[in-house]
């Protein structure tokens, strides 16, 4: 009994003090290195950037070539709704 006796005091501290400073120190570690972005990572972030570029001009273009041609197409079309017609039967 002279071992738990001894052992109390010094696992009480650890428990108290060094346990949730050590857990809180690993955490913030751990978010710190999740945080930054790996080169491929950034690579992909940037392609997906360009890409999303390509096709916002893209779609001005068609637009643009749109409203040059049918100038009503912006308007809403007096169909029906897909859900509506799919519940008239």
């Amino acid at each position: 009994m002279q071992f738990w006796q001894f052992m109390f005091v010094p696992t009480i501290l650890f428990l108290v003090i060094v346990a949730p400073i050590w857990i809180t120190m690993h955490y913030r570690s751990v978010n710190r290195s999740s945080q930054s972005l790996s080169a491929a990572d950034r690579q992909d972030l940037e392609d997906l950037l360009a890409t999303v570029d390509r096709l916002t001009e893209r779609i001005g273009a068609l637009e643009t070539i749109l409203d040059a041609d049918h100038s009503t197409w912006r308007k809403p079309s007096e169909r029906t709704p897909r859900n509506e017609e799919h519940n008239d039967e």
